[in-house]
């Protein structure tokens, strides 16, 4: 029988596992759920209580990058901008309209009157600046937002309602990077807070609601921000949000969450297992699933470790995966990968091809390079065995069938699921033979934050021709051209084995029956301004 919690218990100290997990505009979002009336009232009040399957780690969206963080960043921070998560358009929210010269290199945005820090000093020209100048001295912090301002050259401000942000280079990312909560912006007590102090909840953001309390491990909460009037242009009400507070509670126990949700003592379960799904949907339960955009589930070899120096050893890992096989262990709403991008990310295209299964391939590859099986089935070469361990935090069955098929040519993959924070230490350490994760943008620029030699450089590699489609293709507006460039890079990433794809990640989320108005934004998280509560029967 699953278990089942009270609002007292789920008010009380969980002691919980680390876990986490991370589509593009035109993309419609699953929905499966009994029908809802369509022009029911919209009611203030209420407290959402909302179970999340890991604790947050960093609340401040500037520097955070796991999904739970985030989503509780963007209910205290607004953009400059918004995305439609039907069409991709980018719409405004507190830059009411902006001009684009000088190739893609200087943005000028007009902003919103009378818009205001939570602390109560008022949000202007100068508060950007000071933002996205501290963002740049974060650096590796802030590991999305730094890379969004990249090559950031100089930031004026004519007048507090106006600023000009100039880049050295045409920079045709910026516009939908406006749009993330990675450069939502806070108070000057907030950027001139130190970075951790930050994390761990001193934040006074523009957002419609407050930080009321920050647990590790057990709890965030939030409440409504009063006098709040300056929603994104996408919101469906103006004023203040309806819901009073928002409780997000840290419960790892997929079984807890499933009953609880079920009892009615939770509102909402963002970490919704595949097992669960059909089970949830046989309660009457409403499901809203969408898939993320950006780069999938994917392995990372380091080129700087001597094992994966090797690039016949990198390229026989991509052949000895079937990744269609990994179809049953996965979410009806997750699909096995087909390029370095999914789907759903602007200007992906099918690279089906180019991710072949070929164990045969694979063995061949191994052999000529002087892996030879043991006794044991595992390959080694000069006394060093083709063993690797991969860290990982996520929810993902699918890295198990992944072992079982490497196992057969010959590689013996190690599987370590430890908390996110172990996991994020040891991937900054840069010692990781392997590194495995997503990442989520709705802009393909997404493959030059992670990939690019002079940034983040997953691969630990020298700079190479790739690097160049990737700087061609963040610098170019001509969409045909730059659809050409991101999918050379995702080709060469994929061909010489630095990139090994796996599955696309699909949020998906339960709601009870009382929640009205929750939705996904266009990179598959959530905006709780519009959502609101009825009474429970």
């Amino acid at each position: 029988m699953p278990v089942t919690l009270t609002r007292a218990t789920l008010r009380r100290p969980l002691l919980a596992l680390l876990v986490s997990g991370l589509l593009a505009g035109c993309d419609q979002a699953a929905s499966e759920a009994p029908a809802v009336p369509a022009k029911a009232a919209a009611q203030k009040g209420g407290n959402l209580l909302i179970a999340i399957d890991t604790d947050p780690n960093c609340l401040d969206p500037q520097q955070a990058g796991n999904n739970n963080s985030l989503n509780i960043g963007r209910q205290l921070t607004d953009s400059l901008t918004d995305q439609d998560p039907q069409t991709g358009n980018i719409v405004p929210w507190l830059a009411t309209k902006w001009q684009i010269d000088e190739g893609n290199r200087r943005f000028t945005f007009t902003l919103r009157d009378n818009v205001t820090f939570s602390d109560g000093t008022p949000f202007t020209s100068q508060s950007v600046k000071d933002n996205f100048n501290a963002i740049v001295k974060l650096g590796a912090r802030a590991s999305l937002a730094s890379t969004y301002l990249k090559g950031l050259k100089q930031i004026d401000t004519p007048d507090a309602q106006t600023v000009v942000i100039t880049f050295q280079q045409p920079n045709a990312q910026f516009l939908q990077a406006t749009s993330t909560m990675s450069l939502g912006f806070f108070a000057p007590s907030t950027v001139a807070a130190p970075a951790e102090a930050r994390c761990q909840g001193s934040l006074a953001g523009t957002g419609p609601f407050v930080l009321k309390q920050f647990v590790h491990n057990q709890k965030v909460d939030l409440v409504r921000r009063n006098g709040y009037q300056w929603p994104s242009s996408l919101a469906k009400h103006q004023g203040e949000s309806y819901l009073d507070s928002v409780e997000y509670r840290v419960i790892p126990e997929s079984g807890v969450r499933f009953g609880s949700l079920i009892s009615r003592q939770l509102d909402v379960n963002v970490g919704v297992t595949p097992q669960d799904e059909a089970l949830l949907l046989a309660k009457n339960i409403h499901l809203i699933a969408r898939t993320n955009p950006g780069l999938v589930y994917s392995l990372f070899p380091n080129q700087s470790t001597p094992l994966m120096a090797e690039a016949p050893l990198r390229q026989a890992l991509n052949l000895a995966i079937d990744r269609q096989a990994l179809k049953p262990v996965l979410s009806r709403y997750q699909s096995a990968a087909t390029s370095v991008l999914a789907k759903t990310t602007p200007l992906y295209q099918d690279l089906s091809a180019d991710l072949g299964y070929n164990p045969q391939a694979a063995e061949k590859l191994l052999e000529e390079n002087g892996w030879r099986r043991g006794a044991d089935g595992i390959r080694s070469k000069n006394g060093q065995r083709l063993s690797f361990r991969i860290s990982y935090w996520q929810s993902a069955p699918f890295i198990e069938v992944v072992q079982q098929q490497l196992h057969q040519v010959g590689i013996d993959l190690q599987l370590e699921k430890a908390p996110i924070s172990q996991v994020v230490a040891r991937q900054a350490g840069g010692k990781l033979p392997v590194d495995f994760y997503n990442l989520t943008r709705s802009d393909p620029d997404v493959l030059r934050t992670v990939f690019d030699a002079g940034g983040r450089n997953v691969n630990h590699r020298q700079p190479a021709e790739v690097d160049r489609l990737l700087l061609q293709s963040s610098e170019t507006l001509e969409k045909a051209q730059r659809q050409d460039y991101v999918t050379q890079a995702a080709k060469q990433l994929i061909a010489e084995g630095n990139a090994i794809p796996l599955v696309e990640l699909a949020t998906v989320i339960a709601t009870g029956q009382n929640v009205r108005g929750f939705h996904f934004d266009a990179s598959s998280r959530f905006q709780l301004y519009d959502t609101w509560l009825t009474a429970k029967e």
